[in-house]
């Protein structure tokens, strides 16, 4: 086999949200004469799985784990010594390669003569989808034509230091054994030694990397003191430029270097986001040490340096402007206060009840879903914790009895909010609401996402009216805690909630009821549903349509139910955004429909049902779990598809991506169901494999794993059960009194 043109090196922690359009942007490159060497950095997220899913469908993937996790630098190092590349390129798992990045870069080299390290521009994407351009530009472009060394053109070294715009060849990295650090800023000194220790340094003035800037979720977003380890990596960087066996360069670019070095050293103690006020004083000191001893004898100590009392005056101007701005907004915001947010600041003051816990669902609207699960669980393993609800004067009937609630911006809501050690919150929590750092904020969501979400509804604008992006990145910034219920979701949340929670992957707690009910369970719902003996019952529960105002059922239920006939009975359940519906009362007054809208728990609803009729909705990724047929009613899929955005084709037949046989109107979805379709062998395997995809951690123990985890304090998380091992409450054919002696008849 011919060597490869490109070694692309990408390590991998945590990045699954990222991973695959990393991964993406190396495979789909023209030429294709590319090694991709992918190192799962002992990841407890989705990346290793998603690394090994490439690696079986493409041969240039050279999937590498790690026994132990180390950080970028050594698992860089790992990949570098897998390579068998002309030239090795180390890609982080969230940047990724712009279209025919490698195509330009091989054509420049070739026209170089294959100079020891290629040069490349980059740009820079936040959150926002803001690109930026480098501060590289300028040079890259002012040596696009030539080669030349370190010692010709020292300025080279000012290029940001990075490991991801250039490459290397191997040759050159294998001869000086070069690697990166171990710890944090572990590109420095090698991308200065690479340069140094070049015969011929080429350029190429275009962007082939985005480098895609994180808000939170690694070190570099996380001021702290481990950034004080960049001034022992530019310590150790001149104690080998003072050395031997760089080239020639070392001499006449040591001025250059120094200077980059102060520059850059002082921007990092300058940044909130690195250093912290409180650690400036001694980064400042051990910077001017780390100077002091590598100054070369004709360059200059930035002033400021001789004293910090000099640092201090240089900053104060802009540090007043910055209270005064500081002063003034808190005096607007105390003055729009009310008498129970100014109650809501006195109790912030007042320490925090280590055994309370706030919980809320669905914007205060009852005691429901996954948090309701996480709470019933908490009263059985962890009974010292007291549990209280937020809900809506509205939603105030609603609560069980027996279950302590406060209404919303009442006197005690302002205390428990102030106060409980622990929120947990399958949606938001008001923007007037601020966690204390003694807090936990577990966000369990509420479904797994077909369709587009976070940061990803800024190119839907119908989905995204109203929304607030800002408060939705305070908001997560908030969280400690972000449950999953798949490998899909967890790579959709991070990438769409940008933050530097920690994922659980724990399942969904409110399908726990999935594992837990018994045959009893299923016929006690349906008999309380009003449900008759051996009718099979369909539950439809059609989603919101951002689109539209209202609820528009889309499909002619009336229609459907005369299609379907005797031996049927249609539950219908409307999205919880709409109020009660004149024509479905009219329906159920007739006879024709149960509906279901405001029954307090889904699951019960999907337990009493035979089969699933959905669209678009969350809900089939939950009742997958019961193993019982799903059909899809699609209609107006592109309609939904084009004005929400989803994630995948919910209609390509593929496994795992469609969970059911798939229906356009009333009639056939009456087809499917009188022909048996809606049970055969096709549905059985197309339920399987969506199964597989989306129900991996579900096994009737995920609100335990979350109490043990964050109530308790538990490292580890429960093992999940293994599909094979998991009992799934019985259908309601096989619920039915006298249905175990007659199926053991049959046997």
């Amino acid at each position: 086999m011919a060597m490869p043109r490109f070694s692309v090196i990408v390590p991998a922690r945590g990045v699954q949200g990222f991973l695959r359009h990393c991964l993406d942007s190396v495979l789909t490159q023209s030429p294709q004469e590319v090694e991709l060497i992918a190192v799962d950095d002992c990841s407890d997220g989705g990346d290793g799985a998603i690394i090994d899913a490439y690696a079986a469908t493409d041969p240039r993937v050279v999937p590498v784990h790690l026994t132990r996790p180390g950080g970028v630098g050594p698992a860089r190092n790992a990949g570098a010594r897998r390579a068998t590349g002309e030239y090795l390129l180390f890609l982080d798992g969230d940047d990724f390669l712009t279209p025919g990045a490698l195509a330009a870069a091989d054509a420049r080299l070739r026209a170089a003569g294959d100079p020891d390290v290629l040069l490349f521009d980059h740009d820079r994407l936040n959150v926002w989808e803001q690109r930026h351009a480098s501060d590289d530009r300028e040079f890259l472009e002012a040596h696009a034509d030539t080669v030349f060394t370190a010692e010709d053109v020292p300025a080279c070294l000012t290029v940001q230091p990075a490991a991801w715009n250039r490459v290397v060849r191997r040759d050159l990295w294998e001869t000086h054994g070069f690697a990166f650090a171990d710890g944090p800023y572990d590109e420095v000194p090698v991308v200065f030694q690479t340069l140094l220790a070049a015969a011929r340094i080429a350029c190429l003035d275009r962007v082939c990397v985005t480098w895609r800037k994180r808000r939170r979720g690694s070190a570099s977003t996380v001021p702290g003191r481990h950034h004080f380890a960049v001034l022992d990596r530019y310590d150790a960087l001149f104690r080998v430029v003072s050395g031997t066996g760089l080239g020639g360069g070392v001499e006449t670019a040591r001025d250059v270097l120094f200077a980059h070095a102060a520059d850059r050293l002082l921007r990092i103690m300058d940044d909130d986001g690195r250093v912290r006020p409180g650690d400036r004083p001694d980064f400042f000191r051990e910077l001017g040490r780390v100077l002091r001893r590598h100054r070369p004898a004709d360059a200059e100590l930035p002033p400021h340096l001789n004293s910090y009392a000099v640092y201090r005056s240089r900053q104060r101007a802009g540090t007043l402007r910055h209270r005064t701005v500081k002063t003034l907004r808190a005096r607007r915001n105390r003055t729009a206060r009310s008498v129970y947010r100014r109650y809501y600041a006195l109790q912030l003051r007042r320490p925090v009840d280590e055994n309370l816990v706030v919980y809320a669902a669905y914007w205060n609207r009852g005691v429901l879903c996954n948090p309701a699960a996480i709470h019933a669980k908490a009263r059985e393993l962890a009974p010292h914790l007291r549990g209280v609800w937020l809900v809506d004067r509205k939603h105030r009937d609603d609560v069980p009895p027996g279950v302590p609630a406060v209404t919303v911006n009442s006197r005690r809501y302002w205390e428990v909010m102030a106060r409980a050690k622990y929120l947990v919150n399958n949606a938001n929590f008001p923007a007037t609401v601020h966690k204390r750092p003694e807090q936990v904020y577990v966000q369990t969501h509420h479904g797994t996402p077909l369709k587009k979400m976070g940061m990803d509804l800024r190119r839907h604008p119908a989905a995204a009216q109203g929304v607030s992006f800002l408060r939705m990145l305070d908001h997560a910034d908030q969280w400690d805690y972000c449950l999953s219920s798949n490998p899909h979701s967890t790579e959709v949340w991070q990438r769409v909630y940008p933050s530097d929670y920690e994922t659980l992957p724990t399942g969904y707690p409110r399908n726990d009821a999935y594992f837990t009910a018994t045959a009893e369970d299923v016929r006690r719902i349906r008999a309380e549903l009003g449900i008759a003996p051996g009718a099979t019952a369909i539950l439809y529960a059609p989603t919101h349509r951002d689109y539209e105002r209202g609820f528009h059922p889309p499909l002619d239920l009336e229609r459907l139910v005369d299609a379907l006939g005797e031996g049927h009975q249609l539950l219908v359940r409307t999205h919880y955004f709409y109020g009660a519906d004149s024509r479905l009362a009219a329906l159920e007054e007739a006879g024709r429909i149960l509906d279901v809208s405001r029954h307090p728990s889904v699951e019960e609803l999907a337990l009493a049902s035979d089969a699933l009729l959905c669209d678009f909705s969350s809900l089939m990724f939950d009742y997958a779990n019961l193993d019982r047929p799903i059909v899809v009613h699609a209609a107006d899929w592109e309609a939904y598809r084009h004005a929400r955005g989803v994630y995948f084709d919910l209609l390509s037949g593929a496994p795992g991506d469609t969970p059911g046989h798939v229906a356009g109107d009333a009639q056939e979805i009456a087809d499917v169901f009188h022909s048996g379709r809606w049970a055969d062998d096709r549905s059985t395997e197309l339920r399987a494999a969506f199964r597989d995809r989306f129900c991996p951690y579900d096994d009737g123990f995920a609100a335990e794993r979350v109490v043990r985890r964050v109530f308790l304090g538990e490292d580890e998380l429960l093992p999940v059960v293994p599909a094979a091992d998991r009992t799934v409450a019985p259908p309601p054919r096989e619920a039915e009194p006298g249905a175990d002696e007659a199926a053991d008849a049959r046997t």
